[in-house]
């Protein structure tokens, strides 16, 4: 009885002690998690400043700021075709301080180039932002005005025509290769740090074709700069009926550009439940879904493990691809 009370009241024995243990460090990390955020949070974006990863970035780190009190800083991390920047989030603390925001060339990009470590099993999924279509343009010199008549030209002069690659190994870098693949075209592939400094060069007609995101494409459709032929997706997208889905020609060929935030592994569970939580509340606001249609997209939300299912799904579909197609992504 003597020993037993010791071990209850003065955690004496060794097992005792234990669990004592552990239990503080189960207090104090429910404590710090319930006071979570104390200091800024870190937003990789493993892309230049000034594209679309950018842009949603900017606009949920703003609004994330101001529900939870506390700085959500954006941290634009490009190059190495996205690799930088997903590299520094796996590796980073896993404390809740660090979160990336990730499109879908982010799975792309890791089939493409695999890297020296685990960075889809590195990660855990927050939430998905939005989705949106890529929208297929070329430079108004190119006299076509539907796939049909694209595909036809560009295999009438194969390895002519150039199109525009920001970041070898990205989404949309492998979407034009499968779309290639698919109907036996050639072209020759340029690549840029940034879809802004891509844009350029199409516009002024150094390069020829680029499959890219609506909205950057979108004020110079409307000018007549360039001209947009269809959209990646498996359907027409509500927004833009007048354009076709590529799909209505290229059988099978569904491609969808998509946002979301992830967390280096091991991050709090609270942490991210509180995140998630946020978000979702925030795709209610009328304002916020207005400013994120603007950007082209359709809202998601939804689950964590909503994210952790499709960066898996097309980390391992653009891998099959790759194989399949023998598609080889160098420079």
């Amino acid at each position: 009885m003597h020993a037993a009370g010791r071990a209850v009241n003065y955690c004496g024995l060794p097992r005792a002690f234990l669990a004592c243990a552990l239990a503080g460090l189960s207090t104090a990390a429910l404590a710090q998690q319930s006071i979570w955020p104390v200091k800024p949070v870190r937003v990789i974006v493993p892309m230049a400043a000034g594209g679309g990863s950018d842009s949603v970035a900017r606009i949920m780190s703003a609004k994330l700021s101001e529900a939870v009190g506390q700085q959500f800083v954006v941290d634009n991390r490009g190059g190495g075709g996205g690799l930088i920047g997903i590299g520094m989030a796996v590796k980073a603390s896993a404390d809740g301080y660090t979160l990336m925001l990730i499109s879908g060339s982010v799975p792309a990009t890791i089939a493409a180039h695999r890297p020296p470590y685990d960075a889809i099993g590195g990660l855990s999924g927050v939430i998905r932002v939005g989705y949106s279509p890529l929208t297929l343009v070329v430079h108004p010199s190119i006299p076509v005005t539907t796939t049909k008549e694209f595909i036809a030209f560009v295999r009438g002069r194969p390895g002519q025509l150039a199109y525009v690659v920001p970041g070898v190994g990205s989404l949309t870098h492998l979407a034009m290769e499968y779309l290639m693949s698919l109907t036996q075209m050639r072209m020759l592939h340029v690549p840029y740090k940034s879809t802004g400094l891509g844009m350029t060069d199409l516009l002024s007609g150094q390069t020829q074709v680029m499959m890219t995101g609506m909205l950057p494409v979108l004020p110079h459709v409307q000018s007549g700069r360039l001209r947009a032929i269809a959209v990646s997706t498996g359907q027409r997208w509500p927004a833009q009926r007048s354009l076709p889905a590529l799909a209505e020609t290229v059988p099978g060929f569904d491609v969808e550009s998509w946002f979301a935030f992830v967390a280096p592994k091991g991050t709090p569970g609270a942490v991210i439940a509180r995140l998630n939580g946020e978000m979702n509340k925030m795709f209610q606001d009328a304002e916020l879904r207005k400013t994120l249609d603007a950007q082209g997209m359709a809202v998601a939300g939804g689950t964590a493990e909503d994210v952790d299912r499709r960066m898996r799904a097309e980390h391992d579909r653009w891998a099959r691809i790759l194989r399949e197609a023998n598609i080889k992504i160098e420079g």
